[in-house]
């Protein structure tokens, strides 16, 4: 597959206590992407939804890897309990997430212990090695792009790009189509942001959703036409495409 007019798709918070949302965002997106879509699993989502090796929800882990979805750790708790100590960190952390960016605020030994925890038990329960990390709401401090390049995790993503941080290597550009809504001001706004990203010009277009996105019929509908119409023009793909090409 050449890496040109490519479709990523990925479901963030990926967790027990999400189940029903995310069965209802598979099959929103399953009958245009199939398999070809991300799984962003968080290990124990706000410290009291842990996955456990051979509950239920860790079978089906297995069994969603095994059909060619790929895994990325999101986090380990993703809930962000750190004191950040410079304006701008303290200006993101509070406007671009409801105390979410677990990551933000964390030094290079707090962010390895929680890839390497969390990787560990991703891995023992899908038999396989992780596709990648994503930070919680895409927001890293220096102390985890430190971390991840000391685990020389394979794939790495942010709001506007796509890297190796085992390599360096930048792998694509330009905003993930996402959708917000925590306030009705956040929901209208990603609806327009939406509408105007999925005709932009883009090699690669991402589009991540997240659990609470089924709940809103306006948000639904946004994300299948967006679906809709990426996939006139894109083939799906894989996060792992962009280190083959």
């Amino acid at each position: 597959m050449t890496r040109s007019r490519l479709l990523l798709a990925s479901i963030h918070d990926v967790s027990p206590r999400f189940e029903g949302e995310i069965d209802r965002l598979i099959d929103l997106m399953a009958p245009k992407l199939g398999e070809r879509l991300a799984m962003l699993v968080v290990p124990n989502h706000w410290g009291d939804a842990p996955i456990v090796p051979g509950s239920p929800f860790a079978t089906r882990l297995r069994s969603w890897a095994d059909k060619g979805i790929e895994i990325f750790l999101h986090g380990y708790f993703h809930r962000d309990t750190s004191v950040h100590e410079g304006a701008l960190d303290r200006m993101r952390a509070r406007f671009m997430t409801a105390s979410e960016g677990e990551f933000l605020g964390l030094s290079r030994a707090e962010a390895s212990e929680r890839i390497t925890l969390g990787r560990n038990l991703l891995e023992s329960v899908i038999g396989r090695g992780i596709d990648g990390f994503v930070a919680p709401a895409w927001l890293y401090g220096s102390g985890a792009l430190e971390a991840l390049h000391d685990a020389a995790v394979s794939l790495a993503e942010d709001h506007f790009r796509v890297w190796s941080p085992a390599s360096g290597k930048q792998l694509a550009r330009g905003p993930v189509i996402t959708w917000a809504s925590r306030t009705r001001m956040r929901l209208a706004s990603s609806l327009t942001a939406a509408a105007l990203l999925r005709h932009a010009p883009l090699e690669v277009l991402r589009i991540g959703v997240h659990p609470p996105d089924v709940r809103h019929p306006a948000l639904i509908a946004s994300i299948g036409a967006t679906l809709e119409r990426a996939r006139r023009s894109r083939l799906p793909g894989r996060y792992g495409d962009l280190l083959r090409n």
